[in-house]
């Protein structure tokens, strides 16, 4: 039996994050992750995310906000701010903006594609500056590589096999050994209902398969973007030396994490063609790679981050979760050591 302060079930970027912030702020941390390093069976791996304040949604404009000065504090190779555009149905988004003192610039279609010649605009566009491109699989290691440095273990290759908690703490068992500690965070994605649903009430977690694609491109003049249209958003960015990835947010089929294909849906990549041949000028909509990720999505699209004795949880990030990795983070190290909890609707379900 091995004992710690806190063992972390899921070594993605939510687990990572939390790792470290509990590590800096003096826990003994156990991070143990079931697959190698660089995997890409999860939903935190590739070389390009998102990272934008633009919601209409004030919640998560101000954790995006919070997120920010820690991205930064991570290092410019992580997050490089390149600024992003939202296009399209803008409702409510400048407002949000402007009550949180975010800079932003609306602009007409015919300026933005001015300066954006890559992309096709025909109606309202807002461009924020605080918008950039993170590096998924360097902020996995950057963060891990933080968490050592503070003291935390990171275990690679060591899958949870069987999790047991009660009043004095909870009981990690792997192929290699059984972990004793105090507390746990469970950060895994996809895996997570498996994992929690005979220990705690879960809200109704969908996983999907998801197919974006990297569209080949002869500049490097993109910013990150989102375009909210009435068939659905579309968001896509440039990821150096692969091309600009674009894809439709949601919407893909269910499916077992386990046993996902990966084969490219002909009629997802055919939709993907069409629009980049209709908005992105800049993109050869005949030469595309296919990605494959995964979605956890909640009803609402609003996260999991609640802690139910001695059990935090981390979940659902519904697609949209990865720009707010360092301030999760900050949010689960607070569950755990101060029993701090955030806006009630990351909260779990009530028990029947």
């Amino acid at each position: 039996m091995v004992d710690v302060d806190v063992v972390v079930v899921g070594g993605g970027a939510m687990g990572s994050a939390a790792a470290w912030r509990l590590a800096l702020r003096g826990a003994d941390v156990l991070l143990l992750e079931r697959f190698a390093p660089g995997h890409t069976e999860g939903a935190s791996h590739g070389a390009s995310r998102i990272f934008r304040l633009a919601y209409a949604d004030p919640l998560y404009v101000r954790l995006a906000a919070r997120a920010l000065p820690l991205w930064r504090e991570l290092g410019p190779e992580v997050l490089q701010e390149t600024g992003g555009v939202d296009h399209g149905d803008l409702t409510g988004i400048q407002d949000a903006l402007a009550a949180e003192g975010v800079p932003a610039t609306p602009l007409d279609p015919r300026e933005a594609a001015e300066r954006w010649p890559a992309l096709r605009f025909d109606g309202p566009v807002l461009h924020h500056p605080r918008a950039g491109r993170l590096d998924a699989d360097l902020t996995v290691r950057t963060l891990q590589a933080a968490a050592r440095a503070h003291g935390a273990q990171v275990h690679h290759g060591e899958p949870a096999l069987r999790l047991t908690h009660g009043a004095n703490g909870v009981t990690v068992t792997t192929g290699r050994a059984t972990y004793r500690a105090r507390q746990a965070v469970v950060a895994v994605g996809a895996w997570t209902r498996g994992l929690l649903a005979p220990h705690l009430t879960l809200p109704p977690l969908r996983v999907t398969e998801e197919q974006p694609a990297h569209f080949a491109t002869g500049t490097d003049r993109w910013p990150s973007f989102i375009h909210h249209r009435g068939a659905g958003t579309v968001y896509g960015l440039l990821t150096p030396g692969e091309g600009v990835k674009v894809g439709f947010h949601g919407g893909g089929p269910e499916t077992d994490p386990d046993h996902r294909d990966r084969t490219p849906d002909p009629t997802r990549q055919a939709a993907l063609r069409d629009y980049a041949a209709a908005w992105l000028p800049g993109a050869d909509p005949d030469r595309a790679t296919p990605i494959s990720c995964t979605y956890t999505s909640t009803p609402t699209s609003d996260f999991v981050l609640d802690r139910a004795g001695n059990l935090t949880v981390a979940a659902g990030f519904s697609g949209h979760g990865f720009k707010f990795t360092p301030a999760i983070g900050e949010v689960l190290a607070d569950l755990v050591l101060a029993g701090a909890r955030p806006n009630t609707r990351f909260a779990l379900p009530v028990p029947d």
